[in-house]
């Protein structure tokens, strides 16, 4: 693996693999005479839902986000099967489901799939480069990826404390810090004091042109800008934010304080969670005094914006270049953040804030034959990026895959799309954190595999999740229908989850499954929880 300048003057490294050789190159695309797109996945880690002005929020300001909606399409029910970092990432690398591609909770990904995104545009053609956060293990693991530049935050890390002695060393270093260390030799990124998992807010402590978010964004706009290859791209460019910690610039902070910025909410059923998990500040249950959960708040709506002024110059930056009509884009993130709802922090939960995510899509002129600006009902997922990029692509995965190509549902072809997606995660924080769900946008049911206890929510009366319906004789039946529903959905997985047809509850858990390449060996690190 070699390392290059990326841009004279900008000190961005460069991790490069051997280069495949482009095939079907731009002009020779699946349709006689129409090119194959350039593909841009755009992605922010731990960014909810409800925190776009496209999906209802009329305090955050996020206008570049909200315009690829309006252009395009929003996914109103999209979710992450598996709402934590890296099983939400392999659903993204493989197309598949949680059971299928083997992460059934927080651990590494896999050092190598069957099938995998990058790899597979790579073998179609396609130049392919990442930009941001990849969280790989080990970090420079292409999958496919010709070049990286990288945001994984390592000097959060202390050597040892993940079990991987060189995690902290210089080798592992990521580009960011390696670029922010030569702007800024004596500097510290995390000068606010803030932790990776801290729920505490504060302005960033040093200039806002040396953050981690202008960084993500500086380099994919000077990728954009001397991109010149006769080959379509697929770049990815993987914000680290809005994820914790909340350290926007000092403007933004400003914007938000004052602002209508909704209370956290709790739920009756939520009570348990009111005592705080830990006397440290990265606590995953806990309700707070009201001033801190609104300062948490504030941080987060101001770096969501932040995020969305990136996107904003990289939209510029393909107009300028007249390849915004040659593009097709996808906005998404890997799972949502609680900020303070139902007395919960974090991720790893199967409530809507969560476990649903933003999804939206633009494409360019010809590629569907579908209205722009249009709201699809229908539940999609993470799984379905892959087959989504290889359609435009011109291309097919060689293995089934259980996505579905997006591109269809903007285009108005519904026949056959899955009716309810599923959900889980198992031990995560807590052995009583551990869980399977459906749900279809409509209707939501939780089974607790920690003492098998249910939860049943009608989101669309309830969209906060407020009112668990599971014990109400009213909604008996509906509670039944959705029970036999995860059934028949975990029966494949044998008699540790499905035994005379009656849900089995699996108190301790089941990290990966047999699908998992190199299972039952799985690689979970020490101290590998306290990253997520």
């Amino acid at each position: 693996m070699t390392r290059r300048e990326l841009v004279a003057g900008a000190g961005l490294a460069l991790a490069q693999t051997s280069a495949v050789q482009g095939q079907g190159r731009r002009g020779s695309g699946k349709q006689p005479g129409t090119p194959r797109p350039n593909i841009l996945m755009l992605m922010a880690d731990q960014l909810r839902f409800d925190c776009l002005g496209a999906y209802g929020n009329k305090v955050i300001q996020t206008p570049n986000i909200d315009r690829l909606a309006r252009e395009g399409v929003r996914f109103d029910c999209a979710y992450s099967s598996t709402p934590t970092c890296t099983p939400a990432r392999a659903a993204l690398l493989t197309g598949l489901s949680p059971w299928h591609h083997g992460m059934l909770a927080y651990s590494d990904i896999a050092e190598k799939y069957r099938q995998e995104k990058p790899r597979m545009l790579a073998e179609a053609g396609y130049q392919t480069t990442a930009i941001g956060k990849n969280h790989f293990y080990p970090m420079r693991n292409s999958h496919g990826y010709q070049q990286m530049l990288l945001d994984e935050h390592c000097s959060y890390w202390k050597p040892g404390e993940s079990g991987n002695k060189s995690e902290a060393s210089p080798e592992a270093r990521c580009d960011y810090e390696a670029w922010f260390w030569q702007q800024n030799p004596l500097g510290d990124p995390h000068a606010t004091g803030l932790s990776w998992n801290d729920y505490r807010a504060k302005p960033f402590a040093m200039p806002e042109k040396l953050h981690a978010t202008t960084w993500t964004g500086d380099a994919a706009v000077n990728y954009l800008t001397q991109y010149d290859r006769e080959q379509p791209f697929f770049l990815k460019v993987s914000f680290i934010r809005p994820h914790s910690p909340y350290d926007p610039p000092e403007r933004l902070m400003r914007k938000y304080r004052g602002a209508a910025i909704p209370e956290a909410r709790a739920a009756a059923w939520a009570k348990k969670f009111e005592p705080r998990s830990g006397p440290d500040n990265e606590i995953w249950h806990g309700k707070l005094p009201a001033a801190e959960v609104r300062q948490s708040r504030e941080g987060y709506y101001a770096s969501v914006e932040f995020v969305d002024e990136q996107v904003g110059r990289i939209l510029a930056a393909l107009e300028k270049r007249g390849m915004l009509e040659e593009t097709l884009i996808v906005f998404f993130s890997d799972h949502g953040d609680m900020l303070g709802d139902h007395n919960l922090w974090r991720k790893s939960y199967p409530w809507e804030e969560s476990a649903r995510i933003p999804m939206v899509m633009r494409w360019p002129e010809g590629l569907v034959a579908g209205k722009r600006g249009v709201v699809r009902k229908e539940p999609v997922e993470l799984r379905d990026i892959l087959p989504t990029f290889l359609e435009a692509a011109g291309t097919k995965p060689e293995l089934p895959v259980d996505g579905k190509s997006l591109l269809q549902l903007a285009a108005g072809n519904v026949a056959g799309w899955r009716e309810w997606i599923d959900l889980e995660h198992s031990i995560c924080y807590s052995p009583a954190n551990n869980w399977n769900a459906l749900c279809d946008g409509k209707v939501k049911y939780i089974y607790s595999a920690f003492d098998g206890a249910e939860q049943l929510f009608d989101l669309a009366t309830d969209p906060g999740e407020l009112r668990d319906l599971a014990g109400n004789p009213a909604h008996a039946a509906t509670l039944a229908l959705w029970r036999e529903r995860l059934v028949a959905h975990l029966s494949e997985r044998g008699e540790r989850y499905v035994k005379d047809g009656k849900l089995v509850a699996r108190p301790k858990g089941v990290l990966t499954a047999p699908h998992f390449p190199g299972w039952p060996e799985y690689p979970h690190r020490p101290g590998l929880q306290g990253r997520i």
